[in-house]
């Protein structure tokens, strides 16, 4: 329904931002690779997906068209729904999840909270020849820029995406001890995520 929408972040979290276009206010879920791409950003271009149920209609959104495909190849995956997606997309970047299932890499997709090894080996299965026919070639790392209070915006992006409260608070500090140089969100959501598997 919507391709994409241009206009102004009003506010930001790793897991959600608003937008606003043409006077309203669109609620818009992100990935955490989205999120450090928006970084110091007032407006910006994002493209989305609609995802309508029975009882719900959300609205995704990504930095990158890519990016969406991505998302929406994922949940046509059997098993793979919408936040199971963002969460793998949060847990991994674009490039990491291409390169994982190019090469095959069950172990590394497992690693994400959710997805068993009958599950990673879905994703291979399904999406390995569609993610070579698009012919996205391995590029590099996202780069993100350190950010103020990450730890109470961690805790909120982890609670988004499903994560319990009890114990995330000592799972981030205990990420942090282990990183103390960590500077970005991601990071730190991204070393608490490891260490739950």
């Amino acid at each position: 329904m919507f391709g994409y929408i241009k206009g102004r972040i009003t506010h930001k979290t790793p897991a959600f931002i608003y937008l606003e276009a043409g006077g309203i206010g669109y609620h818009i879920n992100i990935s955490l690779s989205t999120y450090g791409k928006l970084e110091g950003l007032a407006e910006a271009t994002i493209f989305t997906h609609l995802h309508v149920r029975e009882d719900d209609m959300s609205l995704y959104g990504f930095f990158e068209e890519e990016e969406r495909q991505l998302f929406v190849q994922l949940i046509s995956v059997s098993g793979i729904g919408c936040n199971t997606a963002r969460v793998i997309m949060s847990y991994m970047t674009p490039e990491e999840l291409r390169r994982a299932i190019l090469h095959e890499d069950e172990f590394t997709l497992g690693k994400v909270k959710g997805i068993g090894p009958k599950t990673a080996k879905r994703i291979i299965l399904d999406l390995k020849d569609k993610i070579m026919k698009s012919g996205h070639a391995e590029v590099g790392q996202l780069h993100t820029k350190a950010v103020p209070g990450i730890r109470e915006e961690a805790l909120a992006a982890l609670l988004a995406l499903g994560f319990p409260k009890a114990g995330m608070e000592k799972h981030i500090a205990t990420a942090l001890s282990k990183h103390p140089n960590t500077e970005s969100v991601e990071d730190l959501i991204k070393n608490v995520l490891k260490q739950l598997n």
